[in-house]
């Protein structure tokens, strides 16, 4: 029985000794993926040597290394933490040419207004031409190589993927009117890239398929043609548009109305169709020398010191009401800087033009008889509101969407400004030239628009409303009744966005290019902001 035990020890202990030393000869150890791909691809035993516990050092040290010139440092290193530094971008993608169709993307970017070598398109040639050429000495020099086309492979991918898909820069951080909150990629987004099966598509789903920008995409294309080379303020302008049409609205809609603040018009498109194109007025332009007299206002405090920035923000929202025969609520500024020395100079102005004035949310009785002098327009203590009718500021129509600037579309009782060429001379709501056409188009059914026309005295289209009609009319001429005029609200279609946009150049169907003035001087600022990846 002892004997029997000491030869089964003895059995173990061999075994032991010789599973040891065929391990310590590499005999037992699993092949790291990136060496059987290799190897079969070249047919070169030279990649069997790959030894995981030799590569990851040297890894880390080029992580370490480059990351500071990644877009997404954090992101890619976290990406690497979680997949044990493993060349996975490589390994998935370099034997089946996805590797080959991303280097053909960023080449191909140039057309899309981009340097290729921001996203290291000649590093990135010579590290796949050094790894096609198959000719390494040792299995250190493919440590190195690996190392660094598959840090290059995820940095060119994150930074294309984000800058294709959604600009190049977040103009809300360089424009203080921009309250668009455009679509980012988040993290989530960003590591589902890096983590991708199917690189080819992840590709071609952040490409720019909307037909305004890929007619204006060509139109880059012919104007270097012609030019011979990118050196001109057109091509420049070209660029800056293709970037902000790059800029990814916060939802779809069915419908979209785009208001472009340079060229002064409406368009309401429905996919690719237009149901409408007028004129518009648009806020004026910020005062000369803004940023100074700025400061000397802070300084001061002073009303008088305070400059004028009456600029349309750019804006996203959906429109959610129709108000006919509209109440104008006059906004602070508007009342400090314009409706006090108005009264003062006037003290019939108020009544004459349907002005009421409330102190502490109570309607003064006659506001004619108030001593503006008593009280500074710092502290004025007084609300105003305009009464529908005639000689309202905001016309016979309000459409009225949320936004946090008090902003909106609307008539207006001053028509002489749809005639200006530089038609940026309102407060910064948009007047718009045929609004009796727009809300048409809004409104849900032909009943609600008959409704709506006679509320503005025009007569039904229905001609069998036509007593009812008549009834209203008479209400209103009715010497014996005091007849006052109230807002009507009315309820649009669903899905109706309104995209308050700044383009200063675009294509036209003919292939030519429409170029429009800065009015607001914006273009030197984006210009300042992506020069450096153009």
């Amino acid at each position: 029985m002892i004997n029997f035990t000491i030869l089964n020890l003895r059995k173990t202990l061999l075994f032991l000794f010789l599973y040891c030393s065929l391990s310590s000869c590499n005999w037992f150890k699993e092949k790291p993926e990136i060496a059987v791909v290799l190897a079969e691809h070249f047919d070169n035993k030279l990649y069997n040597k790959f030894d995981t516990a030799a590569y990851l050092p040297i890894f880390k040290a080029k992580l370490e290394e480059q990351r500071k010139d990644f877009l997404n440092p954090k992101l890619i290193t976290a990406f690497y933490t979680k997949n044990e530094y493993l060349p996975s971008l490589v390994t998935k993608f370099y034997t089946n040419g996805q590797l080959d169709t991303l280097k053909s993307f960023i080449a191909q970017s140039k057309a899309d207004g981009f340097n290729p070598e921001i996203f290291n398109l000649s590093t990135y040639e010579k590290q796949l031409q050094t790894l096609n050429k198959n000719q390494f000495k040792s299995i250190d020099e493919v440590y190195e190589l690996i190392a660094d086309l598959e840090l290059n492979t995820a940095h060119i991918l994150n930074k294309y993927t984000n800058f294709m898909g959604y600009g190049s820069i977040n103009p809300r951080n360089f424009f203080n009117r921009f309250y668009i909150k455009v679509q980012r990629p988040d993290s989530l987004k960003m590591d589902s890239v890096l983590r991708t099966d199917d690189m080819v598509a992840t590709l071609r789903n952040v490409q720019q398929t909307d037909k305004r920008y890929l007619q204006l995409k060509r139109a880059l294309a012919n104007f270097r043609d012609s030019l011979g080379s990118d050196a001109s303020p057109a091509v420049n302008k070209i660029k800056m548009n293709l970037e902000r049409m790059r800029w990814r609205l916060p939802q779809k809609t069915q419908e979209l109305v785009v208001v472009n603040i340079p060229d002064f018009s409406l368009t309401w498109f429905k996919q690719n169709d237009t149901l409408a194109h007028m004129n518009v007025c648009v806020g004026a332009k910020r005062e000369a020398a803004y940023k100074e007299k700025m400061k000397a206002f802070m300084k001061s405090g002073s009303l008088d010191d305070k400059p004028k920035n009456h600029e349309t923000p750019q804006l996203f929202s959906v429109f959610n009401a129709i108000q006919v025969n509209p109440i104008w609520n006059i906004p602070v500024s508007i009342a400090k800087s314009e409706i006090y020395w108005m009264a003062r100079k006037d003290p019939y102005y108020l009544s004459n033009n349907n002005i009421r004035v409330y102190y502490k949310g109570k309607l003064v009785g006659d506001p004619d008889t108030i001593n503006w002098y008593k009280y500074p327009r710092e502290k004025l203590p007084f609300m105003f509101k305009q009464g529908s009718g005639a000689g309202n500021a905001l016309g016979k129509f309000k459409f009225v969407f949320d936004n946090s600037s008090s902003i909106y579309l609307h008539d207006t009782n001053n028509k002489y400004g749809f005639k200006l060429a530089n038609r940026a001379i309102s407060h910064g709501c948009v007047r718009i030239e045929q609004p009796l056409r727009f809300a048409e188009l809004m409104v849900k059914d032909k009943y609600q628009y008959d409704n709506l026309r006679m509320d503005v005295d025009l007569p039904p289209i229905d001609t069998t409303k036509n007593a009812i009609f008549q009834k209203k009319l008479a209400k209103k001429t009715d010497t014996l009744n005091i007849f006052k005029l109230k807002p009507t609200w009315y309820s649009p279609r669903k899905s109706i966005g309104v995209f308050i946009a700044y383009y200063t150049a675009w294509a036209d169907d003919k292939g030519g290019v429409q170029f429009r003035p800065d009015v607001y001087e914006y273009d030197p600022v984006l210009w300042e902001a992506i020069k450096r990846y153009m």
